[in-house]
């Protein structure tokens, strides 16, 4: 299988008769739409998965890009307009079904995650998924530092989309740590705890970090789908 040149395997650039999965892994970049602050686009997880799906279709061999998941469970982030949110159970049969559909087709299912909100919604979905026998996984990045549209995940979009970031409009927002606020997010979202819906802080974000940051993880994703295949 092979996708437009440059871009490793791809289901946007094939047609059927292309498709021979039986030893392939289907990668599904899974993100939200869901505010990120005032400087970030709501598209952001999305872009950041299908950033790493992409990378890892394209440096190795067998592995194919699906299309992204981009709605998830986002409650905690509704009472900022613009949030889409489709809650854990319908996220959960939304990649039961995905996986069950894609086993007709692929040995191996991979969902690219980024989008900590889905955490419980992915891992009820691998329960079912592999209760059934399927051969599916899930991976996520493990970024250090801030929690959402801080320095992290605003260097990831200007080093993917710069474009689209408004740095004029960036300011710090409630920076404490998880444990602190997962009670007050839970209870009340994340508007209770951030007026502007940051956790974190974007200040000193820059393209630079954001391409080492994708560099590493996309590393590590490499890697782990390597240890996956030889086991």
């Amino acid at each position: 299988m092979t996708g437009r040149e440059g871009c490793g395997a791809t289901l946007a650039a094939l047609a059927w008769p292309d498709v021979d999965g039986r030893d392939a892994v289907l990668a599904v970049p899974v993100g939200a739409t869901e505010q990120h602050g005032p400087h970030l686009p709501f598209t952001t997880d999305t872009e950041i998965a299908e950033a790493l799906v992409r990378r890892l279709a394209a440096e190795v061999p067998g592995v194919v890009a699906a299309p992204a998941v981009a709605y998830g469970a986002s409650g905690e982030h509704q009472a900022f307009p613009g949030t889409l949110s489709i809650g854990r159970e319908a996220t959960t049969r939304l990649l039961v079904e995905l996986a069950r559909s894609a086993g007709a087709t692929f040995g191996r299912v991979l969902w690219v995650c980024a989008h900590g909100g889905n955490a419980d919604a992915v891992g009820d979905a691998l329960a079912l998924a592999r209760g059934e026998g399927r051969d599916v996984r899930a991976w996520w990045p493990r970024w250090e530092g801030d929690l959402h549209a801080g320095r992290v995940e605003t260097s990831l979009m200007l080093a993917l989309a710069p474009e689209r970031v408004a740095l004029e409009r960036a300011a710090a927002g409630n920076a404490a740590p998880l444990a602190e606020l997962l009670p007050l997010l839970r209870s009340d979202g994340v508007r209770a705890a951030s007026a502007n819906g940051v956790l974190g802080d974007p200040a000193g974000a820059n393209a630079d970090e954001g391409r080492a940051l994708l560099a590493a993880a996309a590393a590590h994703l490499a890697a782990f789908v390597g240890e996956w295949r030889g086991g």
